[in-house]
């Protein structure tokens, strides 16, 4: 009973958030239909978050294949969707139970710090967690000690970025409604750092007018669509027809085996979305319900999208812009002696976008410019260093793409290489965590004075 309950059911990620859904629609007393939607929609959702990253992976094997050839290097393609995937075989229920603990951490902190955030971006709270898990095995813990200190890193880091990032997101949205919550905080805060020394925010990206032409640009899934097409069709054409036709696509002309896996992993990207929105349209009311009770006065801390509808230039620009980025730094990275990490169309879009966006609200179109560069840089060669941490997950052909990720992944990696002891690596990172909320909280309360 014991290894039905840990292994089976505690164990399978679906099943352990959608228990977590089932018990926050019960608290809210809601009707039975709604209980029983709420959380199979929640189960359903991580099945088809499963279903699309099993599609990008396949897609993202075939362009590995092809870039090894065609370059004779081993191309990197940072996609947190695939690299979950490929971790879950090994890392699942340690995932799952640091995600569901650390979801609770996040409630207390809130309601016994300033930082009123409450993260709501599921998916990337199950990546961190993912992260974390990798990182604490590799570094020789297990079982319980694990999973607590687990919980503690992510719930603090969902509490400390989105009040990281809070006074630039306020000049986005002219507003405290709401908090930016993902985990490519990192990118947007240097976006938003640089782009203040360096821009004019009086001159903003929404002073442009964009081409009618480029409009389809902003459907996410027509930019990914087009943009992976076209990388699949230079690459191709570097591989080579024979090498192609030969070895992957079955005799399929190459053009074609190169434009259909183009249009397969934008596919894949689709199916992961419409996961995602399930996830969140069922499991974020159960978890902002509770929550509610717990922390009054809580700000949500959402998805970064949520900034896109504030500057719909910068959103595009930003993205081109951290894409280009990412192409030079895949050229510099073996200059380090660094692995090649080729650019992945889903973090420099979201990332991009949203440093863009973080850029122009703190320096016009200067701050967009050079902040949507340095996050595309920053998760080139991040990635690429985190790679030597992640353990036997580091030979794999993906990786974590946002910045956030080779932040944390490489502080708590190193910090491990350095102690033997897990009970000092614990102590370390706990006193770590402890001045970074010291810091926050005496910047916090200096903001309130100024303010008041």
């Amino acid at each position: 009973m014991i290894d039905l309950l840990m292994n089976d059911i505690l164990g399978t990620p679906e099943i352990l958030v959608g228990l977590f859904a089932l018990i926050g629609l019960l608290i809210q007393r809601k009707m039975f239909s709604d209980v029983i939607s709420g959380t199979l929609k929640t189960v359903l959702g991580f099945v088809i978050l499963g279903a699309g990253a099993s599609v990008i992976q396949g897609s993202l094997g075939q362009f590995s294949s092809m870039f090894n050839h065609a370059f004779n290097v081993d191309g990197v393609i940072p996609n947190n969707e695939a690299i979950v995937a490929v971790a879950q075989d090994t890392f699942g229920t340690e995932t799952a139970m640091i995600m569901l603990f650390g979801m609770i951490t996040n409630i207390i902190l809130a309601r016994v710090t300033p930082f009123k955030f409450i993260f709501l971006t599921g998916h990337h709270i199950m990546f961190m967690a993912c992260l974390i898990a990798v990182i604490l095995t590799t570094a020789g813990m297990s079982s319980i000690p694990m999973i607590i200190l687990g919980a503690v890193i992510l719930g603090s880091l969902m509490v400390l970025f989105p009040a990281l990032l809070q006074p630039y997101t306020r000049e986005i949205t002219q507003s405290d409604d709401f908090a930016v919550g993902h985990f490519g905080s990192a990118g947007y805060f240097v976006a938003g750092f640089i782009g203040r020394r360096i821009g004019n925010k009086s001159k903003s990206t929404e002073e442009i007018n964009v081409p009618k032409s480029l409009g389809f640009l902003r459907d996410t899934s027509v930019a990914v669509s087009l943009t992976m097409v076209i990388l699949f069709l230079v690459v191709g054409g570097f591989a080579g027809s024979a090498f192609i036709e030969s070895e992957l696509s079955g005799g399929q002309n190459f053009l074609v085996f190169s434009f259909m896996q183009g249009l397969t992993f934008a596919a894949g990207v689709y199916i992961i979305l419409a996961g995602v929105r399930m996830i969140l349209g069922e499991i974020v009311p159960a978890f902002k319900g509770i929550a509610d009770k717990v922390v009054p006065n809580a700000k949500p801390a959402l998805d970064a999208p949520t900034v896109f509808p504030f500057a719909n230039n910068a959103v595009i620009l930003g993205f081109m812009v951290s894409f280009l980025a990412g192409l030079i730094s895949m050229f510099l990275l073996p200059v380090f002696s660094l692995a090649v990490i080729v650019p992945g169309l889903v973090p420099h879009f979201f990332t991009g976008a949203a440093a863009g966006v973080f850029g122009n609200a703190t320096g016009g179109r200067v701050g967009a410019i050079v902040g949507a560069a340095a996050n595309g840089v920053m998760i080139s060669f991040l990635p690429a260093l985190l790679l030597p941490v992640l353990g036997t997950l580091g030979f794999e052909s993906t990786t974590f793409g946002d910045a956030d990720f080779g932040v944390v992944g490489l502080i708590l990696g190193n910090i491990s290489n350095i102690v033997s002891s897990n009970l000092l690596f614990a102590v370390i990172i706990l006193l770590l965590l402890a001045l970074c909320f010291a810091i926050g909280w005496r910047s916090y309360k200096k903001h309130e004075t100024s303010a008041s």
